[in-house]
């Protein structure tokens, strides 16, 4: 038995731009943007939630411009298996997390547990 829940989402952003791609965001969903620490502040912005409910961040890329899902887990393999078994592929592990792909072509990330509302929040899996 494992849980996961949408954690939230990432707005790829094909760019050199950060701060502006994070204040273009911001402003479009009513999130204040906070600059986040050393290395990761070069690549990432974070759009504060301040109910905690979604996260939510600008990330530069090198790929075209995209929105991907983030889902957190407390049990990864497991709930990467189950979402393979839907008809998921692995695209990549990253670090402490795994990129997949749905079988409609959408990417998206399977990552530990985030959130401080994933008890309370989450689904549970067989």
């Amino acid at each position: 038995m494992h849980r996961s829940r949408l954690a939230g989402f990432i707005v790829d952003c094909q760019s050199t731009d950060l701060a502006g791609a994070a204040a273009f965001w911001g402003g479009a969903l009513g999130r204040p943007v906070r600059t986040l620490p050393g290395e990761e502040g070069l690549t990432y912005a974070a759009l504060d939630d301040p109910q905690a409910r979604l996260h939510v961040e600008v990330q530069l890329v090198d790929h075209p411009s995209r929105v991907h899902l983030d889902l957190e887990t407390d049990d990864i393999e497991a709930e990467v298996r189950r979402l393979e078994a839907l008809g998921a592929t692995r695209v990549g592990e990253v670090r402490d997390f795994w990129v997949l792909e749905a079988p409609t072509g959408q990417r998206f990330c399977v990552l530990p547990v985030q959130s401080p509302r994933f008890t309370e929040e989450a689904t549970v899996w067989p």
